[in-house]
């Protein structure tokens, strides 16, 4: 079936983006305007990532949101600290350092600034979400299948609202003290951390790598020819 690409823009006015646009254009936000989300956007937000699909429906995903009050702010300077050092071990070990020295213009450099801008406000996100994974049998591989899919509903759901967000891990290092912060009991695992805000400017372009790049027919490495890019596809060759 012959699909259009979608416009970047599509539905930043006038309401909810229809389920394949948002799919399209829905990429990592990590600029916010301070503007709060309200209430009903929020709980429509969390509504929509509970109807993620789980194994056997037991749907063991959590939602810790997180937005004023003294121990959000506590969380809030925690993960701001990890951040931090989780960005600055990145940008040695990645060489983004190195390449916005050599063009400060090029795509890399600009992820770069994008990205230290995000973990230089993480304390202003006007709302961080830390989705849980409440155990009901030993920490296993396949666990996450139960609950990334309700990650991704989440952000769609932000998106189709108008809102954004980035999916991180980089939790994991003030772990221990956000458990006891915020009673997280022992058998509850942090899966992931998203931050939601008003995106401070617009959804896209969305760039990725060229379809034929990542889909495979019938083997390994073998090209599958039906698999093409809709007219208009902008995209990004990834490199190491």
């Amino acid at each position: 079936m012959a699909i259009d690409a979608v416009e970047p823009a599509a539905g930043e006015e006038g309401g909810p983006v229809d389920l394949l646009t948002g799919l399209a254009t829905t990429r990592a936000i990590r600029r916010y305007t301070d503007e709060p989300i309200p209430d009903d956007d929020l709980a429509a937000i969390v509504w929509h990532a509970s109807r993620a699909p789980s194994g056997s429906n037991r749907q063991p995903f959590r939602f810790l949101v997180l937005r004023d009050g003294p121990r959000a702010a506590a969380a809030k300077t925690l993960l701001g600290s990890s951040f931090r050092r989780g960005w600055a071990a990145k940008l040695r070990n990645d060489g983004y350092d190195a390449s916005a020295e050599a063009d400060p213009t090029s795509p890399k450099a600009r992820t770069a600034a994008a990205m230290q801008h995000y973990v230089d406000h993480l304390e202003a996100v006007p709302v961080v979400v830390l989705v849980c994974l409440e155990r009901y049998r030993d920490p296993n591989p396949f666990e996450g299948a139960s609950v990334y899919p309700a990650c991704q509903n989440l952000l769609l759901a932000a998106r189709a609202l108008g809102w954004g967000g980035a999916l991180t891990m980089w939790h994991q290092m003030v772990e221990t003290e956000l458990r006891e912060l915020l009673a997280i009991p022992d058998h509850v695992a942090l899966s992931a951390c998203i931050t939601l805000g008003r995106p401070a400017g617009a959804h896209g372009p969305v760039r990725r790598r060229p379809i034929g790049d990542l889909v495979f027919d019938g083997g390994w490495g073998e090209a599958a020819p039906w698999a093409v890019d809709p007219d208009g596809t902008r995209h990004t060759h990834w490199r190491r």
